[in-house]
């Protein structure tokens, strides 16, 4: 028995916990700290998600009550690992002239989803002083050692003159909206125009009357902190609001980073003035020709674009991500922003994409009474 002037001591925090052995987590992975604990002498209080955006170690800190009913607080540490390779746009054959610069190749677009820069080359015997067609692959490595590699035959070529006789085009043939409409339209569709300067006047009426029920209008674009209104910007949402059409817009974007990015966005919003708008602002970025420069990872590219639609977003506005299936497919990145899918194909009622879009730009060739010559036309899904 504990005499009067005693003192009884506390119970230990008496910690058991059995952790999983493979504590590893693919970059980006949504992992918990209770994911690799297999047992532990209590409940945990905290179970928060783990950062896993930088690849290396990481430390997982938690806390639980144990079964003393003691608060006690500890930690283990997970490895986060990047096992995919990066990706190269090229064909079987890349024809070069004779003479051309050594580092031609950089022209290719070559990216990863983690690494800024990984390393692209052509790997093997080849002289672009001498014509031929030589074996060779190209080679793309991340710093987490992952590897693309392709076997291409090379072709360096001496360019020959021009005969001077002229080349013969074909034009695909016009996609008509009238048939679009019988196609694509249904309850749970609606059947939209997406225009520019390059639509030149517009007779909204007519566009109206020819059963289209929205238009996506570019507001304008900007290349380094220089902006250019659409010259047909406010003549087109005036008119088009006044015949009762659902309105969005979009923006073309030259950014380089998430500064640049939010920088379009508050320029858009500083243009809007509290413009209502019925669908959302889309953030189109279509220079693939410079992605290399960029020295972007996918991730970092990714939250270029959603630093513009977060701003957007955060200025009363819906932001949507415009890209065509190919990019959606390899570069872009996951968002938590709705998707307006460019996909020209011939099949009369879906595109093969199966990503999520609530948009679908089926072609640039479309003709509508109201509009001289080609517009892109769009259908949206209601659910």
């Amino acid at each position: 028995m504990l005499s009067k002037n005693s003192k009884s001591k506390p119970f230990p925090k008496k910690i058991e916990i059995t952790l999983e052995e493979d504590r590893t987590a693919e970059f980006l992975d949504e992992v918990k700290a209770s994911d690799y604990i297999k047992s532990i002498n209590g409940i945990l209080l905290t179970d928060k998600v783990i950062d896993t955006t930088v690849v290396g170690e990481v430390e997982v800190p938690f806390k639980y009550i144990n079964y003393q009913g003691r608060i006690v607080e500890s930690s283990y540490k997970i490895n986060v690992v990047d096992t995919v390779p990066p990706i190269a746009y090229i064909n079987s054959t890349y024809s070069v002239k004779v003479g051309s610069n050594p580092e031609f190749y950089k022209r290719i677009l070559c990216g990863d989803n983690y690494t800024s820069r990984p390393e692209c080359y052509f790997d093997g015997d080849y002289d672009l002083d001498k014509e031929g067609n030589y074996k060779v692959k190209f080679v793309a490595e991340d710093e987490s050692g992952n590897v693309f590699s392709k076997d291409v035959t090379l072709k360096v070529y001496k360019p020959k003159p021009s005969s001077g006789g002229g080349s013969s085009s074909t034009s695909k043939p016009k996609k008509y909206i009238n048939d679009i409409i019988k196609k694509h339209k249904t309850d749970k569709t609606k059947i939209g125009l997406d225009v520019s300067k390059w639509q030149g006047k517009i007779d909204f009426k007519k566009v109206k009357e020819a059963g289209v029920e929205f238009v996506i209008i570019r507001i304008g674009y900007g290349y380094d902190g220089k902006y250019t209104l659409d010259p047909r910007y406010e003549e087109n949402i005036k008119n088009a609001k006044a015949e009762g059409l659902e309105v969005g817009l979009y923006f073309y974007s030259y950014a380089a980073n998430e500064v640049q990015a939010k920088e379009d966005a508050e320029w858009v919003l500083e243009t809007l003035h509290g413009e209502e708008l019925d669908l959302p602002i889309a953030f189109d970025w279509e220079e693939w020709g410079s992605f290399n420069n960029l020295g972007l990872s996918f991730y970092e590219f990714t939250n270029m674009a959603n630093a513009f639609m977060d701003t957007i977003e955060a200025g009363g506005y819906k932001g949507m991500l415009y890209s065509s299936k190919t990019y959606l497919e390899n570069i872009w990145m996951p968002t938590k922003y709705p998707v307006w899918l460019a996909h020209y194909t011939t099949n009369a009622n879906q595109s093969s994409y199966k990503g999520d879009y609530f948009l679908w730009q089926l072609c640039s060739n479309g003709r509508v009474d109201g509009i001289k010559g080609d517009v892109d036309i769009d259908v949206l899904y209601l659910d």
